[in-house]
């Protein structure tokens, strides 16, 4: 699953910025009105006092200039005030728009904290565990209107998924009743007493290996099923060099015919998990190295683990092939052309039960082409201590 694209702006950014815009606007308004407060005209009035002669001319001259001076100092300190008050007012508003911002981006994570859970469950929930629900405990508001509407569809999906697997497995287990009574059928045909024509026998052949290649396909389809299904009750360590050498041993026939050359580099690499769908899976893979391979070609295997992960990599060579056809191998039924599908005896389910296996067991299936020709199939499984 790729990375979903990060948006340019996302909306905790909108949201700071509306928050910030807003404490922002407040913290203005208010040193405003502070300031225009704070520098409005004195109403201080000065009433000579009741029943006092006045001054002679020249002590009220002197007392006028002295009240001139003082007028003139005052003026002066409320010039200095009001400077003073606006500076403070520009510092206040730089503070205030470093705080609105920093408030606004607390807020907005706080606000948008139940979407950021709500969305890394789901993103977390896929095919392999629609089981899981977002279960948002909480007031019934927008946000848990949400994770319910979710919820309600997981559960929709995951009866939909279920019905479809158990309809495969069942078709493909009741099918088998029927090839079984028509291979008995053309058992008790050809073994007659009597001479049974030349022509029936080599139509009975052919009738043998179509009705083979239809139970490889239904056993194919309930493997698949199995796996999907997550139904994985024999769960233990699992050695997957043990499996890559029993199933290289299996088809030691097949190599030889084709006179194949196969290089192993398998390391003691464990997994945890089915060990009946953890051979198929190896079996499969081998099997496709195999049987799509050309007479005198190569086949490299190499099980390695790092850091928790398990890695099984197998390439055979051969012609140039198109990523983006190879990348559609894991699908059911898809072939790389006639080149790939001349054996006949395949289910077209080899790759596709890989990669359910694979996921099954938290682990993913990478196909890609060499660029010297070939194919690569890179398996990643979680690895245990040997």
């Amino acid at each position: 699953m790729s990375k979903p694209r990060r948006p340019a702006r996302t909306v905790r950014q909108r949201f700071t910025a509306l928050y910030g815009a807003l404490f922002l606007l407040s913290a203005i308004g208010l040193l405003a009105l502070t300031y225009v407060v704070a520098s409005g005209p004195s109403n201080i009035s000065r009433a000579a006092p009741m029943g006092e002669q006045p001054y002679r001319s020249s002590a009220l001259a002197a007392a006028q200039e002295r009240i001139g001076q003082l007028e003139a100092e005052l003026a002066q300190a409320e010039t200095h005030q009001s400077r003073q008050l606006l500076l403070g007012s520009a510092v206040a508003l730089g503070v205030m728009a470093v705080v609105s911002m920093v408030l606004g981006r607390f807020v907005a994570g706080r606000v948008l904290r139940p979407l950021r859970a709500i969305t890394a469950t789901t993103r977390r929930i896929s095919a392999d565990n629609l089981h899981e629900r977002l279960a948002v405990a909480g007031p019934a508001d927008e946000v848990k209107d949400l994770a319910d509407t979710i919820d309600g569809l997981l559960e929709r999906l995951e009866g939909s998924f279920a019905a479809q697997r158990r309809f495969v497995a069942d078709a493909s287990h009741e099918l088998r009743t029927p090839l079984a009574t028509m291979r008995a059928s053309l058992d008790v045909a050809v073994a007659k007493p009597e001479p049974v024509p030349e022509q029936t026998v080599s139509l009975a052949g052919r009738l043998r290996t179509e009705l083979d290649q239809v139970d490889r396909l239904l056993d194919g389809l309930l493997v698949l099923a199995r796996a999907q299904h997550g139904a994985m009750v024999d769960r233990a360590a699992v050695s997957l060099g043990d499996a890559v050498a029993a199933a290289l041993e299996a088809r030691a026939a097949g190599i030889a015919a084709q006179d194949l050359t196969v290089r192993t580099d398998l390391g003691d690499v464990r997994t945890r998990g089915s060990r009946t769908l953890l051979s198929r899976m190896v079996d499969n893979v081998i099997d496709n190295a195999v049987r799509h391979n050309r007479p005198g070609g190569w086949i490299q295997v190499a099980a390695t683990a790092a850091d928790g992960t398990a890695l099984l990599v197998v390439e055979t060579g051969g012609d140039a092939l198109d990523q983006e056809q190879v990348a559609l191998l894991a699908r059911p039924f898809q072939r790389l052309g006639p080149d790939r599908t001349h054996s006949g005896d395949g289910s077209g389910l080899g790759l596709t039960i890989v990669a359910a296996v694979a996921a099954a067991h938290g682990g993913a299936l990478d196909l890609s082409a060499r660029p010297a020709g070939g194919l690569r199939v890179a398996i990643t499984l979680p690895s245990v201590p040997g």
